[in-house]
C-alpha cells in the first residue's frame, strides 16, 4: 500500500488577512499504483468522481489572504467528506467492527468513506477488500485532512473571532439518467449550487452575498438541491459558535470536457469569476458578514 507523505496540503497566503478558510477535499489526483491495479476500471474512468482542478479554480484564495486546504489523495480512494468510518459491509471479506456506520443513503449509493463506485454507478473493485486496508486509508488520508481543517478553523477563529469555511466542489453537468444538452428543461443542473444545510451551517449574510455575486456574473445559482452540503459542511458549520460553513458546487460543464478530463476555454473565465468573487467577499469582511 502506498503511503501518502502529505495527504493534506495547506497553501498559505503571505499573510492571513481575512476570516476565510477554503477547502477542496475531492480534487486530489495522486493515485496509488496498487489502488489503480486492484480496480476493474481503467484510469480515466477511475477519475470520474474527481473534482477536476477545483483547487486551481479557487487558487486565488491565497492571493486574497486566506489559506486553501487541498486533499492530495483522490476521492475514489478515500472520501474526506463522509463520516470517518462510513463503510459498505458488502465490500469487505469479514464483518466490520461495531463502531462502523454500515447504513446510510450515501452507502446505498456506493459513496461511503471508501467508495464502491465512481461516476454513474461504475463499480471500482474486482474483489472484496480487507477492513485493514480501509482502516489504513482512513488513518493515512482522512484523519490528517480533518486534523488540518480543524486546526485551520480553530486558528482562524482565534485570530478573527469568527471564521468562514468555503467547501469547494464540482458536480456532473447532468443529473443521472437525464438527457444531454443545456436546453433540456429539467435535466441540466444549475451552473452553481450553494449548500448551507437549509440555513443551519452558515448565516444568511454569507449565503446571500455569495448567491448575489455569482448571479451578478450571469450564473444560474441553485440552493441546496440536490447538494445541501456533505459531512464537512454539516460537521463544522456552527453559526452559534461563529463558524460558518458554505458548500459551493461548480457545474463541470462550465470549464471542462467531462469525457476527456481536460479544461475547456471556459476554465479561464470561470477561474477569473471565482477570483472576483473571492476578492469581493474579502473586501466585505470588514463590514462583518456574520449573522
Amino acid at each position: 500500500m502506498t503511503a501518502f507523505t502529505s495527504p493534506a496540503k495547506i497553501i498559505w497566503p503571505k499573510e492571513w488577512l481575512i476570516p476565510f478558510v477554503f477547502s477542496s477535499p475531492h480534487s486530489g489526483r495522486n493515485y496509488p499504483a496498487d489502488f489503480v491495479q486492484c480496480s476493474k476500471l481503467d484510469f480515466e474512468k477511475l477519475r470520474q468522481s474527481e473534482d477536476f482542478l477545483v483547487d486551481e479554480l479557487f487558487a486565488s484564495a491565497t492571493e486574497n489572504g486566506a489559506p486553501l486546504l487541498c486533499a492530495e489523495f483522490p476521492r475514489a480512494y478515500c472520501d474526506a467528506n463522509r463520516e470517518a468510518f462510513e463503510l459498505d459491509p458488502h465490500m469487505y471479506k469479514t464483518p466490520l467492527p461495531d463502531y462502523v456506520m454500515t447504513a446510510s443513503p450515501r452507502l446505498a449509493s456506493g459513496i461511503g468513506t471508501i467508495p464502491r463506485v465512481v461516476g454513474a454507478g461504475q463499480e471500482i473493485y474486482r474483489d472484496k477488500l480487507d477492513f485493514k486496508d480501509a482502516q489504513k486509508r482512513i488513518n493515512e488520508c482522512y484523519f490528517p485532512y480533518h486534523h488540518a481543517l480543524r486546526q485551520l478553523l480553530e486558528e482562524g477563529q482565534k485570530k478573527f473571532g469568527f471564521i468562514y469555511l468555503i467547501d469547494c466542489h464540482s458536480m456532473p453537468s447532468q443529473a443521472p439518467g437525464s438527457r444531454r444538452g443545456r436546453g433540456a428543461i429539467g435535466t441540466q443542473r444549475p451552473d452553481i449550487i450553494l449548500g448551507n444545510r437549509y440555513g443551519t451551517s452558515c448565516g444568511p449574510q454569507l449565503f446571500n452575498a455569495t448567491l448575489s455575486r455569482f448571479e451578478s456574473y450571469g450564473y444560474h445559482v441553485g440552493q441546496n438541491t440536490p447538494y445541501a452540503g456533505g459531512f464537512i459542511t454539516t460537521h463544522y458549520g456552527k453559526p452559534d459558535k461563529n463558524i460558518h460553513a458554505l458548500q459551493i458546487e461548480i457545474n463541470r460543464g462550465l470549464y471542462m470536457d467531462q469525457k476527456k478530463l481536460a479544461p475547456t476555454s471556459g476554465f479561464t473565465r470561470l477561474r477569473n469569476d471565482i477570483a472576483g468573487f473571492i476578492r469581493e467577499i474579502s473586501e466585505d469582511h470588514s463590514s462583518q458578514l456574520t449573522a
